[in-house]
Order: C-alpha cells, then structure tokens, then sequence
C-alpha cells in the first residue's frame, strides 16, 4: 500500500519509513519543510509537503493508508500541543475520510485511554490524544490505535509485549514502536482495535496470533 506518513522527519517517523518498506509497503514520508526532503530522495522516496497548522490536504492524493506520528515534542507548551497532537491528528482523520483511505494507525500514548489521573503537567497531552483517539474511533475509519509507553532510543530488539491494557509506565523503544505499527497496519486481527505497546517477550510477528 502507498502510506502517507504523517510525522516522518520525527524521531520515530523516520523509523516507521524504513519498516515500512521491510513489510511490503509504499511510504509516502509527508514533512513540513523543504529542507526536510533530501534524507528521503536518498533512499528513493518521494516525499510530499504538508503542515499540520496549516494545509496538507494534497498530501492525500493516491493515498491508500495513514500513519499518524506527529507530536508537538516535549518542550511544547499546550497551545502547540492541542495544535498538533489534538487538531493536527482530527484534521488527519477528516481528511483520511474524505480522500477514502483503507486504514488509519494512530500513534498515541499509554494512559491516553484514562487520562484524568495523569499530573498536571502533562494532562493537557493526555487530553490532546485522548480526544484524538475517540475522534478516530467515532469516524467510521478501520483504524489501529497505538499507545506506547516511555519511548526510549534504543536498538529494536523485535520483542515487545501489546495488549488492550498495560499497567504502568514501562519503556519500548522507538524502533520497536515503528515496526509494530508498519506490521500491524495490514494485520486483520488490529482492526478497530486499541492497543498498549511497551518492551516484552513475544516477538512483534506473534503478538496476535492467540
């Protein structure tokens, strides 16, 4: 499938391009700035022009899938963040809908799915993705939902543990994160289904085969 990733400079973006072609797929990285295209022409890809704040709605165009992995960073104030995080990411979803893509995945944060006991300093961000979440769910979109948790920069090790809920605030690696989205993205059993992703013993291959 032709993927629009949306978030493909980031720090998990650039990831999920590379995994993408190792499971068959198009990646279609979308960036904001010009300057931003070159690491993509070098490894064969046409990049697309698109900014969350502003239009992107031609990035869509003989788009078949989205990936979702754009974030405000977390040196952001809320404004920024409900820009992006939240606004961004419904905007992306309309237009996914409009434009009549096949799949949405959706790269949001463990504990988003309960945000309110979270501090106050990050509850903003919670909120931001939890709204998110729910106006992915409510579009009629197939989607995937992914809420990882504290992202690290470690090698992938392939192993993670991904169920409906996971207790605490376990790390996954950012490597890890980008490959399970690109194999969850053509799996049948993630359909419209949400998920906790942190670091774990089952290969990423077989985290839905029971």
């Amino acid at each position: 499938m032709r993927v629009l990733v949306i978030g493909a400079n980031g720090k998990v973006g650039k990831h999920i391009v590379d995994k993408l072609r190792d499971y068959g797929h198009e990646p279609v990285p979308m960036v904001r700035d010009t300057d931003q295209i070159p690491q993509f022409e070098e490894k064969g890809l046409k990049p697309v022009l698109g900014d969350l704040e502003k239009d992107f709605e031609s990035a869509f165009y003989n788009i078949e899938a989205v990936i979702f992995a754009a974030g405000s960073g977390p040196h952001t104030g809320a404004d920024k963040t409900i820009l992006i995080d939240q606004e961004g990411a419904i905007k992306a979803v309309d237009r996914s809908k409009y434009f009549g893509i096949k799949k949405f995945v959706m790269l949001s944060s463990i504990a988003a799915d309960r945000p309110e006991p979270t501090p106050d300093t990050i509850r903003h961000y919670m909120y931001a993705k939890h709204r998110a979440d729910e106006h992915l769910k409510q579009s009629g979109l197939n989607y995937t939902i992914v809420r990882p948790g504290i992202l690290t920069n470690d090698a992938g090790t392939g192993k993670v543990k991904l169920q409906n809920h996971v207790n605490g605030f376990e790390e996954i690696p950012r490597e890890d994160v980008a490959e399970t989205l690109s194999f969850l993205l053509s799996e049948p059993k993630a359909l419209n289904e949400s998920f906790d992703l942190v670091s774990g013993e089952q290969r990423i291959q077989e985290t839905l085969t029971n």
